[in-house]
């Protein structure tokens, strides 16, 4: 078996609070990073600001370098973003190593319901990056980043769209690349979790339901929009839908840690 790489622990990464939680792992982290639908992309504004700036943004870890490199190998992030947004501006301005950003995600696998409310929590997966921002300059890496990006908003989408983009949408579209120098992650699954006294007190556990409410994405059934004029929804459409219901739903009911009957599943 190969070595698993993980993220070197550092002041800004490391977990304090349930250490047994955390994950240092590229493969775990990048993981919750790719099937994230929206990435928060934290940054510092600036001297004149004093607050935070937080942006969602749409994004996907990769290697341009070495394609071929696998979920659990070191990549980048990249994000898609406009020409003239304030990140890109200050991206754009960054000198040395470029702009430090933080990149967040976090995705709820189920409502975690106690006999207590201090008790309650989620099963969860969360993960956090900090790297160095640049814009990307090559036009080749650009380009396959545009598609990269595409693509994760729903597979093969970019070859069925009209392509490649003009002129005009690749001079209004710029793509970050974030070299990350650290990560961790964080992972809640499993059942309740109470304390002796409350599930020895009978009157409580007679009248307080515990259990956990399974939570995730679900698809829904495509709707054309009033200029389309293909008929059938097309088939890359539909399976991806109805493979990634399938695989959240999964995913979601397997982290409660009890495996239902079929018919419970569904």
């Amino acid at each position: 078996m190969g070595k698993t790489l993980v993220y070197p622990k550092r002041d800004s990464n490391t977990v304090n609070r349930y250490k047994h939680r955390a994950t240092y792992d590229l493969g775990a982290i990048h993981s919750i990073i790719n099937s994230s639908q929206v990435l928060h992309v934290s940054f510092n504004p600036g001297p004149s600001d004093p607050f935070p700036a937080i942006l969602p943004m749409i994004g996907q870890m990769a290697s341009f370098d070495y394609p071929s490199a696998s979920i659990d190998e070191p990549l980048d992030c990249y994000l898609h973003g406009y020409v003239s947004s304030r990140i890109m501006n200050l991206a754009r301005a960054s000198e040395d190593e470029g702009l430090p950003v933080c990149v967040a995600a976090s995705k709820v696998d189920g409502l975690v319901l106690s006999l207590t409310p201090n008790s309650h929590s989620y099963n969860y997966r969360s993960a956090i990056l900090h790297g160095y921002a640049k814009l990307v300059t090559d036009e080749a890496e650009k380009l396959w980043a545009m598609e990269l990006i595409t693509n994760s908003v729903l597979p093969d989408r970019w070859k069925h769209s009209r392509i490649p983009p003009d002129k005009a949408e690749m001079s209004s579209t710029v793509i970050l690349k974030v070299r990350i120098v650290d990560g961790s992650g964080k992972i809640r699954d499993g059942g309740v979790s109470d304390e002796r006294k409350d599930t020895d007190n009978t009157e409580v556990t007679e009248r307080v339901w515990t259990g956990v409410v399974p939570v995730y994405e679900t698809f829904g059934e495509p709707i054309p929009s009033v200029s389309n004029k293909v008929e059938e929804i097309p088939g890359y459409i539909t399976s991806y839908v109805a493979k990634t219901n399938e695989k959240n739903r999964d995913y979601a009911t397997t982290a409660v840690g009890i495996t239902l009957p079929k018919e419970e599943q569904h």
